[in-house]
C-alpha cells in the first residue's frame, strides 16, 4: 500500500496556498499549481494523520527506538556487539532527545495552517473538515505534553502574532484538548461525511475513510483517557466532569481502533518502520525485547507471544571471566553477573545447559525455542555476556521488511481495546456502572484481534488465563487493566510509557533501578523510572525567559522530574 503518495500535492503546493488563499486564476494558468476546481483541505489533512505517528527515520530511530519504547520496557539495547550499552537514552544525550522535541514542535506549523485553512473564511472552509483537524490537533498535543509536560500551547494558536510562546500547564493544555474535542464533536452532530466530492475526506483519512461518527467516538475515547489520566492530579477540577461526559457518550466499540497501515513501499526518509532501522543499520543496532513483556506473555499463555516475538535464536555461548589485571571489577563480579543470567534463564523456564569450567562458562541453549526476555537497563559493565541469542527479538510482523511482500502489524494512534479497558477502569473506581469482567474481557479480545490473533484462540485465553479475570481486590483487577493496557500498546512507546508513569505498572519497571553492579542508573538520580524527555536544547537562547518559567513551576528540566498528573 502507498498511502503517503496523498499528501504529495498538498505539501509541493502548501507555501503557495499559505501566501496566497484567492489566486486561483494565477493556479489556473499555471500546471504545476492546483487548478480551483481540484483544491482540497483533504491533500493537505493526511499528512497531520500520519506525521505525528509515523515520523521519518531520524525521529523514529532517535525518538521512538532510543527513549519511548524502551522507556516502556517494550524494547532493550545493549547485548554483545550492540553500539550501545541499555543506558542509552535513561543517560542523556542532547542529539538524540533533540530529536523528540524537533519531531513534535515542527507539526505545529503544519497544525496551525490546516486550522486556518478550514476555519470560517478560511481557503477551504469546511466546519466538518475543522472538526476533524481538532481532534488530531488534540491528539497530537496530547502526546506532545505527555512527553514533556508544560510546552507552548495557548499561545501558539493566538490571533497575535507571538515568536516567543510561553510555556501553559499541564493542566490548562488538559482543559483546552478536552473543550477542543467538545467543540469538534457538537459540530460532527449526526453527520457522517465532511461533504461530497472534494469536500469528502474519503480515503485521504487514512484512519477511518472519512467516517466522522468513528471520528467522534474517537474524540470521545481521547476525552475519557486524558480525563482519567488527569484524576487525583494537583487543583484538577474538571476530570470528574469530563469522565461522566465521556461515558455517557458513545465510545470507540469492536472493530474501530484507529490505526495506520505501514506503507512498506515508500522510502524510509519520508515514512519509517522499526524494519529501516533494523535491516539497514546492522547488527550494532539491533534489539531484544524487554523481560517484562516476555514474562506477562508467556507466563500467560497470551496468544499474541508470537505475534510480538521471535523465540530467542539460541546457540553455543562462551563467556569469558576477564582477568584481575585487566578488569579488577569483571573479574570480581563474573560469579554475581553470570549468576544473574542464570537465574534469569530458570525464572523463564529455557532449556540449556550450563558448564562452569572457572575461567569461563559456556552455555548451550537449542534455537528458537526459549521465550526470554531481556531484562531493562542492564549496565554497560554487563554487555559483554548478553548474548544476542538469548534474548527475544521483535517478530516480522514488527520489523518486516520494505519491498519484500511481508505483513506488518500497523501503526497505533488509538485502541478500541483501550476503551473497553478505560471503561472497565471506571467501574473498578467506582465512576461508572457496568459489568467490568465483560467490558475488560471485550478490550483484551479488541486488543488482540489488532496482530491478527483468532477468535478461537483468543476466546480460550479469555475462560482458561487467571490474568484474564477480574476475581481479585479492587486493587489487584486494577492492576490487571493496567498491564493489559500497557501490553495493548506494544510499538506504541510514547502511550505504553504514558501507562507506566500514570498507574505504576508494571511496578518492576516503574520502580527504577538500584543495583548497579548489574545495572545503569543512567543521567536520572537513584536509576529512577523515566518521567518526561528534556526540552530541545535550542530553547535556553532561543525562548529562554519561557523556557525559565517552566522550568520554574514545573520542576528541572531532567528526565526525572514527574508531570503533573504523575506527582
Amino acid at each position: 500500500m502507498k498511502i503517503f503518495h496523498k499528501t504529495l500535492i498538498g505539501l509541493a503546493s502548501i507555501a503557495t496556498l499559505g501566501s496566497c488563499t484567492a489566486g486561483f486564476e494565477e493556479m489556473n494558468t499555471n500546471p504545476n499549481l492546483i487548478g480551483e476546481n481540484d483544491a482540497s483541505a483533504k491533500y493537505f489533512l493526511t499528512e497531520l494523520m500520519i506525521r505525528p505517528y509515523i515520523p521519518a527515520r531520524y525521529a523514529y530511530w532517535r525518538a521512538n527506538l532510543i527513549h519511548t519504547d524502551r522507556y516502556a520496557g517494550h524494547f532493550t539495547f545493549g547485548q554483545n556487539g550492540n553500539w550501545w550499552s541499555d543506558e542509552l537514552g535513561y543517560s542523556y544525550n542532547v542529539a538524540y532527545t533533540d530529536a523528540a522535541w524537533d519531531h513534535y514542535n515542527g507539526l505545529l506549523g503544519t497544525v496551525k495552517q490546516l486550522l486556518e485553512f478550514t476555519e470560517p473564511g478560511g481557503a477551504f472552509e469546511n466546519e466538518l473538515t475543522h472538526a476533524v483537524v481538532l481532534i488530531l490537533k488534540s491528539h497530537y498535543f496530547q502526546l506532545y505534553t505527555d512527553t514533556f509536560g508544560m510546552i507552548p500551547y495557548s499561545e501558539v494558536f493566538s490571533d497575535e502574532d507571538i515568536s516567543l510562546p510561553k510555556f501553559d500547564s499541564q493542566k490548562d493544555i488538559y482543559k483546552g484538548i478536552i473543550a477542543d474535542l467538545d467543540a469538534a464533536m457538537a459540530a460532527i452532530g449526526d453527520n457522517t461525511s465532511t461533504g461530497n466530492a472534494l469536500e469528502d475526506l474519503g480515503d485521504n483519512d487514512v484512519i477511518y475513510g472519512g467516517d466522522l461518527q468513528k471520528w467522534k467516538r474517537f474524540a470521545n475515547t481521547l476525552k475519557l483517557k486524558m480525563a482519567m489520566r488527569a484524576q487525583g492530579a494537583e487543583g484538577d477540577d474538571f476530570s470528574q466532569s469530563a469522565i461522566n461526559e465521556a461515558l455517557a457518550a458513545p465510545l470507540l466499540s469492536e472493530g474501530e481502533s484507529a490505526l495506520i497501515e505501514k506503507d512498506l513501499e515508500i522510502s524510509q526518509w519520508d515514512y519509517s518502520t522499526y524494519a529501516d532501522v533494523w535491516h539497514n543499520f546492522g547488527a550494532g543496532s539491533d534489539w531484544a525485547v524487554g523481560r517484562e513483556l516476555v514474562d506477562y506473555l508467556r507466563d500467560n499463555n497470551d496468544p499474541r507471544l508470537d505475534q510480538y516475538v521471535k523465540p530467542a535464536a539460541g546457540g553455543e555461548f562462551t563467556l569469558i571471566r576477564p582477568t584481575a589485571s585487566e578488569d579488577q571489577e569483571g573479574y570480581d563480579l563474573f560469579p554475581k553477573r553470570t549468576n544473574f543470567l542464570k537465574t534469569l534463564f530458570d525464572e523463564s523456564g529455557a532449556e540449556y545447559t550450563w558448564d562452569d569450567q572457572g575461567s569461563q562458562i559456556v552455555v548451550s541453549m537449542p534455537e528458537n525455542t526459549n521465550y526470554i526476555g531481556q531484562p531493562v537497563r542492564l549496565s554497560g559493565e554487563m554487555s559483554s555476556l548478553l548474548q544476542f541469542g538469548f534474548f527475544c527479538s521483535p517478530s516480522d510482523l514488527v520489523i518486516q521488511q520494505k519491498n519484500q511482500g511481508g505483513a506488518s502489524t500497523p501503526e497505533t494512534v488509538l485502541l478500541s481495546g483501550e476503551s473497553y479497558l478505560l471503561q472497565a477502569e471506571a467501574v473498578l473506581k467506582g465512576l461508572s456502572s457496568g459489568d467490568a469482567q465483560d467490558l475488560y474481557q471485550m478490550g483484551i479480545k479488541e486488543a488482540m484481534r489488532v496482530w491478527g490473533v483468532d477468535d478461537a484462540s483468543i476466546d480460550a485465553f479469555l475462560a482458561t488465563e487467571a490474568i484474564a479475570q477480574l476475581d481479585g481486590t479492587t486493587d489487584e483487577n486494577l492492576e490487571k487493566v493496567y498491564i493489559q493496557r500497557w501490553i495493548a500498546h506494544y510499538t506504541d512507546g510514547y502511550e505504553a510509557w504514558a501507562i507506566v508513569r500514570d498507574s505504576g505498572y508494571p511496578a518492576t519497571l516503574a520502580a527504577g533501578v538500584s543495583d548497579y553492579e548489574l545495572y545503569g542508573p543512567g543521567t536520572i538520580t537513584a536509576g529512577g523510572y523515566p518521567q518526561r524527555l528534556r526540552y530541545g536544547s535550542s530553547l535556553q537562547a532561543s525562548n529562554p525567559n519561557n523556557y525559565n518559567d517552566a522550568i520554574s513551576n514545573q520542576g528541572p528540566d531532567m528526565q526525572g522530574t514527574k508531570l503533573w498528573w504523575a506527582k
